[in-house]
């Protein structure tokens, strides 16, 4: 197949016609059309697996979603793995307090009737059933594209393990409701899956847009799904596996995948090269172990990139050293949303942050990762009551629509910006922790190079004498990929979001010094919507 993602082609009209109400997902299904095509295309059909991460359906952003009853904003994956994974934490706060949902994501007070949370249940849900249609129908047909195909769903499965515990398991396109999986079989089922796909994957190889094969998964990915399997294994079954969560981030440091540490380019310096409108032209696609492609005349979406982009920008901050205002969207994309909480400009700024661009806060901290605007703004906002006005906080600029070589975005309407998914960084970080938790809480010679690789890179400064503690390392995390999905899953390996932990942000838990929170509060709740048509399932405790 050509380009994934960004050339999608055509679907059959069997997936142009269904729809998600449950998790059962029946594809069982008449076209309304007669005239439309009945036969499914395997090509098709895989690329819809992709798809599902980037899109909200095949109709465009403002077309059909492919989840009844939800719009493609709500439903988007990338949009709602942020808010559920930083929003709810010391990294982010969002003002559209009229929002349904964003309350209560900013306060951790979510439940089963929460609207985006359901829409990020069947988001995964449908991408499950998508695969499940793929190989019951193509499954023998061709074995690298199977293993893919698996590998996505074996994704899927991840994250609504991740996010709601104990949850529906099927392999099978059936109206039959689904029995429900504990996280431990869920956790089993997914090592075994990706330990049986892995020979028949891609090579691992590291690839630009010009390749015919960027945006589909190789060995890489199921090594890098494997150590952060691992190393969250003690949370998902109560057993830690530290050694295997090394030995597969290993694997992907080993590989052609690399950290991107390439020439500043017109300003823009390598760290910044990975979140723009070329970063799968301008040589940091070599990070890119799987990234979600985007293009502004292709691959419309309110629910990727434009979102990062847009919820973070208002009229006024900017990240271009040409003094240009925006993230580079059309004039009306300052949607003035998501802000920084005051805990995440402190891991830059422990003492003072400066009141300085985009632009210039780099050099400011002396870190080319503190990617935040704070003219006019007021950092120690979040204690605020009223976090309703965007500049009470920092705005945060790492999420942009520019070309480091200066060329035109596509179409201003929507972002050229893929989302890297799977960054090879995080392969640096999982070796560093998992190997200090096994060295007395403290990284290992290797462990301390691999952080200050990630330094070096961003022109920060690198430890020469003494080790990184556990407290460095998830300080670490949040620097390096604050903003990306992934905050909520590391203060809970670390005992710091729900239950007795004492380690508080402003507004957590609904009180605006920070409290804590039940421990329930880990997981999700399963929507009440699936509750009610799958009499196989129970809702997890708390909710």
């Amino acid at each position: 197949m050509n380009k994934y993602i960004k050339r999608i082609a055509p679907v059959a009209a069997l997936l142009l016609t269904m729809s998600v109400t449950s998790c059962v997902g029946d594809l069982d299904v008449t076209p309304i059309d007669p005239n439309l095509q009945t036969e499914i295309n395997p090509d098709h059909l895989l690329n819809k697996c992709y798809a599902n991460f980037g899109l909200a359906g095949n109709g465009g952003p403002d077309g059909d979603c492919d989840i009844d009853g939800l719009d493609g904003g709500t439903t988007g994956f990338v949009r709602q793995l942020f808010n559920s994974n930083d929003l709810t934490t010391d990294e982010a706060i969002c003002n559209w307090t009229q929002d349904e949902g964003i309350t209560e994501f900013n306060f951790n007070n979510y439940g089963a009737s929460h609207p985006m949370l359901k829409g990020f249940y069947y988001r995964l849900y449908f991408g499950v059933t998508i695969c499940n249609q793929y190989l019951t129908n193509f499954g023998d047909l061709d074995k690298q594209k199977s293993a893919e195909v698996r590998f996505i769903r074996a994704l899927d499965y991840y994250y609504l393990m991740d996010a709601f515990g104990n949850i529906p398991f099927t392999e099978a396109v059936s109206a039959q409701a689904a029995p429900q999986y504990s996280r431990k079989q869920i956790y089993d089922y997914i090592e075994k899956e990706l330990l049986a796909i892995e020979p028949d994957l891609m090579p691992a190889k590291a690839k630009t847009s010009a390749d015919p094969n960027y945006g589909r998964v190789d060995k890489a990915a199921a090594w890098l799904l494997l150590s952060r399997l691992y190393l969250n294994a003690e949370v998902y079954t109560g057993t830690p596996q530290w050694q295997k969560a090394a030995d597969y981030a290993k694997k992907v440091i080993d590989s052609p995948y690399k950290l991107y540490k390439g020439e500043t380019k017109n300003g823009w310096t390598a760290y910044q090269q990975l979140f723009m409108g070329d970063n799968g032209e301008n040589g940091s696609s070599v990070e890119a172990i799987f990234p979600i492609l985007q293009d502004g005349k292709t691959t419309a979406s309110y629910g990727t990139s434009v979102f990062l982009i847009n919820a973070c920008y208002d009229k006024t901050a900017s990240v271009n050293k040409n003094g240009k205002i925006g993230g580079n969207l059309y004039d009306n994309a300052n949607w003035a949303g998501v802000r920084a909480r005051k805990n995440l400009i402190d891991k830059f700024f422990p003492v003072s942050a400066p009141q300085v661009t985009g632009a210039a806060m780099p050099a400011e901290a002396g870190d080319d990762r503190a990617l935040f605007d704070g003219v006019g703004r007021e950092v120690s906002a979040p204690e605020s009551k009223d976090i309703s006005v965007f500049t009470k906080g920092y705005a945060v600029v790492k999420f942009n629509n520019f070309h480091s070589d200066n060329s035109s975005a596509h179409d201003l309407r929507f972002a050229d910006t893929d989302f890297f998914l799977f960054r090879a960084a995080e392969a640096y970080l999982t070796y560093a922790e998992a190997t200090a938790r096994l060295n007395g809480n403290q990284t290992t010679a290797e462990g301390t190079d691999y952080i200050n690789q990630l330094h070096l890179r961003a022109h920060a400064k690198a430890r020469t004498n003494g080790a990184y503690t556990l407290d460095d390392i998830l300080n670490e995390w949040s620097k390096e990929f604050y903003f990306e999905g992934r905050r909520r899953v590391d203060l809970i390996r670390f005992n710091k979001f729900g239950g007795n932990v004492n380690y508080n942000w402003a507004w957590k838990g609904g009180d605006p010094n920070g409290r804590n929170f039940a421990k329930t509060r880990n997981v999700f709740a399963i929507p009440t919507s699936d509750l009610t048509v799958n009499q196989n399932l129970t809702q997890n405790p708390g909710y």
